[in-house]
């Protein structure tokens, strides 16, 4: 009965992307579209349902351009955007988007800015002209200001109560130390209630352009309708503005381990060092050396060591950190206090295991296989393609990307693994956080204070 469900399952998901535009051999029929003014976009038309997904995003216009007064400025703006443009104030705009099921938010993250629409076709008008309207004529109205920002407020106040932010928030301040990235991109307690609506309106004026804008779209539209979107939306915007230039950075404060105690039952642990991003190539070793090492969940070394061996946690994860400056292979597990110390040593092990010798056939076959045959998960509705297309984009990736995938992680050897384990692993300069009162671990800091929180 099981095997069935699953098999029907599986037969309705084909069907589901059965409208999704294949070409020959390629995953997915980008079209890279260009608007009369210029703008450019990367579609994959798709006319099964009648949704379009929209995705798109200003680059290098985040977070790390607020200054340290204004931290959380991008995140405030993100929030307010949405809460009224134009003539229409913030319960009216809502109202539009409601009554006529459209979606619209904006995000902010370090490096980007960007927002997301999803609606219905026979909206589409509609839905556009209010993105347009979101995008240069916000009010950023005394209400939904102030209530964003006691919404911020809080959302700080209560994660203070929560260990794994507060280890987050200390490594984003070690391993970042001297670089906008070690600010709080969240806003801190002070700095939030700053913020003025006229900094609001001044980040839209200042950081927006077509210059760095990226467009991903998916769904019920052809490439002649799309241009006309492109310029009905972005197309008042400046074509550039000129922007703070940002340094690139290593991980600092390799070698140290830095404690920030607090008298919970577990230690909260955060790894960083330094890593390799998307563009890098190395990236595919990379991504299969990770989904071995740790970031597989069950079945990874450092999950099989440390919880299935020996019951030392719950979990514990590895991952690759790609931000436009800084590249990172991170760590994170929380264990009892007692066990801290053992947590620790299990981690470096497995690192040193990872360098001094190659992986199993069976290992490197069921990351492949898991790799390969899990991306098609990804495309399994509009929106997560639309946010594929621009991800590539965004990391300066060619449209044909994507179909090179799979025999780029086929192609990857054990041997190429332990090379750039031996390469890229430093078990001796780990940035190490630990928040709680780890037993028998001898930091070379201990923090009484977070940084940029207050």
């Amino acid at each position: 009965m099981i095997k069935k469900f699953r098999i029907t399952i599986f037969i309705i998901y084909l069907v589901c992307l059965s409208g999704v535009s294949f070409a020959g051999d390629r995953l997915l029929d980008i079209q890279e579209v260009k608007s009369e003014k210029g703008i450019s976009a990367w579609l994959v038309e798709d006319h099964s349902l009648p949704i379009i997904a929209l995705q798109f995003s200003f680059k290098q216009v985040g977070s790390a351009l607020d200054s340290k007064e204004n931290q959380g400025l991008a995140q405030l703006v993100s929030n307010t955007m949405d809460e009224g443009a134009g003539s229409y104030d913030s319960a009216t705009f809502q109202k539009m988007l409601t009554d006529h099921n459209i979606s619209l938010h904006f995000s902010a993250g370090r490096d980007n800015f960007g927002g997301r629409l999803k609606l219905l076709t026979k909206n589409k008008d509609m839905a556009f002209d209010m993105l347009r309207l979101a995008l240069t004529a916000p009010r950023f109205d005394a209400e939904p200001v102030e209530r964003m920002r006691a919404a911020n407020l809080s959302r700080i106040r209560s994660s203070m109560a929560d260990s794994g932010w507060k280890a987050s928030r200390l490594m984003n301040d070690i391993a970042f130390s001297g670089h906008p990235y070690a600010l709080n991109s969240g806003g801190t307690l002070t700095t939030l209630q700053t913020i003025t609506a006229q900094d609001l309106h001044d980040f839209v004026k200042t950081r927006f352009s077509l210059e760095n804008l990226r467009v991903g779209v998916m769904g019920d539209i052809t490439p002649e309708e799309l241009k006309t979107a492109l310029d009905t939306i972005f197309g008042a915007l400046p074509q550039n503005k000129a922007l703070p230039v940002i340094q690139d950075l290593t991980v600092q404060n390799g070698g140290q381990t830095i404690l920030y105690k607090q008298d919970i039952p577990q230690t909260m642990i955060e790894i960083m060092q330094p890593g390799i991003g998307r563009s890098h190539p190395d990236y595919y070793t990379g991504m299969v050396m990770n989904f071995i090492l740790g970031s597989s969940g069950f079945g990874s070394r450092l999950t099989e060591e440390i919880r299935e061996k020996r019951g030392l946690t719950y979990g514990i994860n590895t991952a690759f950190y790609d931000l436009k400056h800084l590249q990172a292979l991170t760590a994170s597990t929380s264990t009892k206090n007692e066990s801290a110390a053992e947590v620790l040593v299990l981690i470096d092990t497995e690192w040193r295991k990872m360098m001094d010798g190659m992986v199993s056939d069976k290992e490197l076959a069921n990351a492949k296989s898991y790799l390969i045959g899990s991306f098609p998960l990804s495309l399994s509705a509009s929106d997560h393609i639309a946010a594929l297309l621009l991800d590539l984009q965004l990391d300066d990736l060619p449209a044909d990307y994507l179909d090179k995938r799979a025999d780029r992680i086929n192609a990857v050897t054990k041997e190429d693994i332990q090379a750039l384990a031996k390469k890229l692993l430093t078990p001796d300069k780990l940035t190490i956080v630990l928040v709680g009162k780890p037993v028998d671990v001898a930091p070379t800091k201990i923090v009484d204070v977070l940084p940029n929180v207050e």
